[in-house]
């Protein structure tokens, strides 16, 4: 039985035979652990993963990795091993692959496409490759047409399978309960300083198993929250605050021995007291907007169109120019990666694509108020991965 690992790697190779590039490499990224389970980050050694439209993937590493690499939950041969000494040059190794690589498709090709012979290879490289590794492939295949791995694997990746979908389900999970706990706090956020809260926060994402933050916490009160991005700071939550609460934490894949972590993103904000009638207003005005952006979720529409369904409703209610950003991201390995929910994206959605619908209203001087949850698209609609309170009281957390 193939490992989720193996069927994306076969899938790599029939899309890299659709589009007739000749191989695809990865370094230390997400696209190499969506590949092979191998998580590292990227170092001045060469590491890389080569999958050839035709033939067995092989990995160039450093010696050192011999062990982490013998765990690759990939079974033997479906994927190779190569390995370089510090006293080697591993230019001279990469060089070797490549050649057995591309002549290995050049084999399986009587002609090519004008029947003249062999043309130029096509090597499809690492969105966010070191500029290094790829002047280094370069020389190697000087002849070559570099483009871009994304051109294959953001069709393969922006679908989640049921591994993917159960861990952003658990992340999910985990920011509500995070969300609850510090709603039920009320009064006892008084006087606590943005910073001491995010502190907080991520405590209790690793509390409820949560591994690290997925990304920088948000604590963003009174005026700091017309700052869609705010770094949270040393002021102190007063009563009648809103304050923007932006969190989540990466879980790990069910992936056998392989890796793979997926974030949990979701914002709420929320008032300690009794808010102004503006503020009130704004936040019904945000809630409707998401809510309007979910409804508007089904395979086939565009992803513009829900953006514009969020935007049309802060538009209509006089706040259109504070609407400041897209509606949504979509949300993986990584936890901005397409499809982005964005006025003029034609992408159609299909069922397993995940995305967050975040929108916001921003008053500089007052306040912000932004209402995120994850939504993955279903058969027919949309399922959100979140579901705390999405109003604003504390204490006694609202069901809205």
């Amino acid at each position: 039985m193939q490992s989720p690992f193996e069927r994306r790697i076969a899938d790599c190779q029939r899309r890299l035979e659709r589009t007739d590039a000749s191989l695809l490499v990865c370094f230390p990224s997400p696209n190499l652990t969506y590949l092979t389970g191998f998580e590292e980050s990227p170092s001045e050694r060469h590491l890389l993963l080569f999958v050839p439209r035709v033939g067995t993937p092989t990995v160039v590493a450093p010696t050192m990795y011999d062990r982490q690499l013998a765990d690759v939950p990939i079974d033997d041969p479906s994927l190779e091993i190569r390995l370089w000494d510090d006293s080697d040059d591993p230019v001279a190794v990469i060089d070797g692959v490549l050649e057995e690589l591309l002549e290995q498709g050049r084999g399986n090709d009587s002609t090519t496409s004008d029947g003249t012979g062999d043309e130029p290879p096509t090597i499809l490289v690492d969105d966010r490759m070191w500029a290094t590794f790829t002047q280094d492939l370069r020389a190697c295949v000087p002849d070559a047409r570099f483009g871009l791995a994304s051109d294959v694997l953001e069709d393969i990746r922006i679908r989640k399978d049921e591994v993917e979908l159960d861990a952003l389900r658990r992340a999910g999970a985990i920011a509500d309960r995070v969300s609850l706990e510090i709603r039920s706090r009320g009064d006892d956020l008084l006087g606590t300083t943005e910073a001491e809260l995010a502190s907080e926060i991520e405590r209790l994402l690793a509390a409820e198993g949560g591994g690290k933050p997925a990304f920088e916490t948000i604590v963003a009160s009174g005026p700091n929250g017309a700052q869609p991005h705010h770094h949270s700071g040393d002021r102190e939550i007063e009563r009648g605050d809103p304050i923007v609460l932006d969190f989540g934490a990466f879980v790990a894949a069910d992936l056998e021995a392989g890796t793979g972590r997926y974030p949990g993103d979701q914002t709420r904000t929320i008032v300690v007291g009794e808010p102004s009638d503006e503020y009130e207003r704004v936040h019904e005005v945000v809630r409707e907007a998401q809510q309007a952006a979910v409804d508007a979720v089904e395979p086939g529409v565009r992803a513009g169109a829900v953006d514009r369904a969020a935007r049309t409703t802060i538009e209509a209610a006089g706040y259109g120019d504070a609407f400041v950003h897209r509606t949504g991201h979509g949300v993986g390995l990584e936890v901005h990666e397409p499809p982005y929910i964005v006025e003029g994206n034609d992408r159609k959605l299909e069922p397993g694509m995940v995305f967050s619908i975040e929108p916001g209203v921003y008053l500089e001087g007052k306040f912000g108020v932004r209402i995120e949850d994850l939504v993955v698209v279903t058969e027919d609609g949309a399922e959100r991965l979140n579901d705390s309170p999405r109003g604003w009281e504390t204490g006694v957390p609202s069901q809205s």
